[in-house]
């Protein structure tokens, strides 16, 4: 369990860095008035894999020995819920629009992620 939690750390870390790093491009993108395209959608996927992997690792550490925070919980589920809403929310778009959008929940999830960390036990 000690390397579950190990993993389950430094992918936490990896994973703020990520949405952190895809906010930054996003912003880049939508101030050069370009839309958004496979490459950011492709980071976006793997942005969303990311938090699906420490969901898994947090599932097996709390069927484990190891205890947890509700709250830290919530977070999880909504890292992972909130980028596909946001996907299905959009329907498709690919304008500028939809490159403002991603980039500022990207943010959001940058935010988010940090929060989930300082409510880990």
């Amino acid at each position: 369990m000690a390397a579950i939690l190990e993993i389950h750390r430094v992918l936490s870390n990896t994973t703020w860095l990520f949405f952190f790093f895809l906010g930054v491009w996003g912003l880049f993108r939508a101030f050069r008035r370009e839309a958004v395209d496979g490459s950011y959608l492709g980071a976006l996927v793997i942005a969303e894999l990311l938090f699906i992997v420490q969901g898994i690792l947090g599932l097996i550490l709390g069927l484990g020995e190891a205890t947890f925070d509700e709250i830290h919980v919530l977070y999880g589920v909504f890292g992972i819920v909130f980028l596909p809403f946001i996907y299905f929310y959009q329907r498709g778009d690919d304008s500028n629009r939809a490159q403002w959008v991603y980039a500022f929940a990207t943010l959001f999830m940058f935010g988010i992620a940090l929060r989930s960390i300082q409510t880990a036990p």
